[in-house]
């Protein structure tokens, strides 16, 4: 495994930021660390890179205790910290060159991430002129430079513009086909564009870790469906799966089934059952959002 964690804890204090925390990361393989702010995704993630050192517990990258062994997990791991700090007034490729150095590896290598993370138009600029998607893109560039197995990035899409969130989530989405990919955000549809695996975080403890496909699966159906006039929802309610009715408004209601299965044939012979006509129909699935309130709510 790229990344296993067993038995983490973090004490701040008397607080505790994580809470004997397990989980464990492949290649390649892209996952979405999520949780509420506060939750305990920096924390981990400077574990991780040999930051800070947990008070319980194991954690290894590619193989390498970060508390035995911390140079080798630096020199294995890229690390995109959510505060991106670069030295403004240097040139891209200054910038770059320096990093290369302290790695040692040879200048080519630094053409080669320019290109991979599309900062060629700026190369020449002082980082200091670059917007902040670019100054995300020459964070990437030094974070892959050492050609690491595994990338470990913090809020890498925090305060992007549209266009800039496209093209940092595409860069990720290439970089993760052959690299492990950890990536921490509170935004969820930040993970649904990017990852194949979510973990949620919540007040420093993994309340759910699964395939993003699974956890679509697992999502509560809604069914939408207008009547040609008004009926009392414990009617509706007592259709197989309910979970809740809501009467959005006029003839419009929201069913809430828990089940995978596309329920709208049974909205239709009910209505066929109670001389009702159906104007629309329509099915969506619970967002990861939803799932998210359920599983981080006070």
């Amino acid at each position: 495994m790229s990344i296993e964690v067993v038995g983490v804890s973090k004490l701040y204090g008397n607080q505790k930021a994580l809470n004997n925390i397990s989980f464990h990361v492949g290649k390649p393989e892209i996952v979405g660390f999520l949780g509420p702010n506060g939750a305990g995704k920096s924390t981990l993630m400077k574990i991780l890179t040999t930051y800070i050192k947990s008070n319980n517990g194991q954690a290894l990258v590619n193989g390498f205790d970060v508390s035995t062994n911390p140079k080798a997990v630096q020199q294995s791991v890229g690390y995109l910290p959510e505060h991106n700090p670069l030295y403004l007034e240097q040139y891209v490729k200054e910038y770059l060159d320096f990093n290369a150095q302290v790695y040692r590896i040879s200048k080519e290598r630094i053409n080669e991430v320019i290109e991979l993370t599309g900062l060629t138009p700026e190369a020449h600029k002082k980082i200091g002129q670059l917007s902040k998607g670019y100054r995300q893109r020459v964070g990437l560039a030094n974070a892959l430079l050492h050609d690491p197995d595994v990338l470990i990035l913090d809020e890498p899409t925090t305060g992007l513009d549209p266009n800039q969130l496209i093209d940092i989530r595409n860069l990720i989405k290439t970089i993760g086909e052959t690299k492990t990919v950890f990536l921490s955000t509170h935004i969820m549809q930040e993970v649904e564009a990017m990852c194949d695996r979510v973990i949620i975080i919540n007040k420093g403890e993994i309340v759910a870790d699964k395939n993003l496909k699974d956890l679509r699966n697992e999502a509560e159906q809604v069914v939408i469906v207008e009547f040609d006039y008004r009926i009392e929802n414990a009617f509706l309610l007592k259709l197989p799966k309910v979970e809740s009715v809501v009467n959005t408004y006029d003839f419009v209601y929201e069913i809430t089934f828990k089940t995978t299965q596309d329920m709208r044939s049974h909205v239709f012979d009910f209505a066929h059952d109670n001389a009702l006509k159906i104007l629309q129909l329509n099915q969506k699935n619970a967002s990861l959002e939803s799932l998210f309130r359920n599983l981080t709510s006070e």
